[in-house]
């Protein structure tokens, strides 16, 4: 399973997968949340990561966004659950975006899990998400560091 760049021609279509895999895996998050959130998402966090997707055939199947060694957004398309797409993109973060770090939404134990299973450790934990709202973060980092 190749990981490839991400470039602007590519983040209507990672909005969109971010949009169905939020709504499939953050049921806590109120639609109101979300709406604030999308918009933030496409116009700055975007520019802000760097973008590595996986595609099947010609479209993307997930996405990871890499920042000062934290994975700041993992996201698979949700009819994609479950094929090792998640597990790839993060392997490919770790050895070639130096991603060391992620913060994970508190109710969201499948994504722990992953994480767990995927080398990480937990190491902390926060009230507020990054956008001072009230979803506690989970402060995870590859084991070993």
């Amino acid at each position: 399973m190749d990981v490839l760049e991400v470039t602007k021609d590519n983040y209507q279509e990672l909005i969109e997968i971010w949009e169905a895999s939020v709504r499939a895996t953050h049921d806590f998050l109120p639609e109101e949340s979300i709406l604030e959130l999308k918009p933030l998402i496409l116009q700055h966090y975007f520019d802000a990561v760097a973008l590595r997707c996986t595609k099947q055939g010609e479209k993307i199947s997930g996405f990871i966004g890499v920042a000062d060694s934290n994975i700041e957004m993992l996201f698979i398309k949700p009819q994609h659950f479950g094929e090792g797409i998640g597990r790839n993109l993060v392997k490919h973060a770790v050895d070639n975006l130096n991603a060391s770090k992620v913060d994970v939404n508190e109710q969201n134990p499948n994504a722990i899990g992953f994480y767990e299973k995927v080398g990480f450790k937990k190491v902390g934990r926060s009230e507020l998400d990054g956008q001072g709202k009230p979803f506690p973060l989970i402060h995870m980092v590859r084991k070993g560091i």
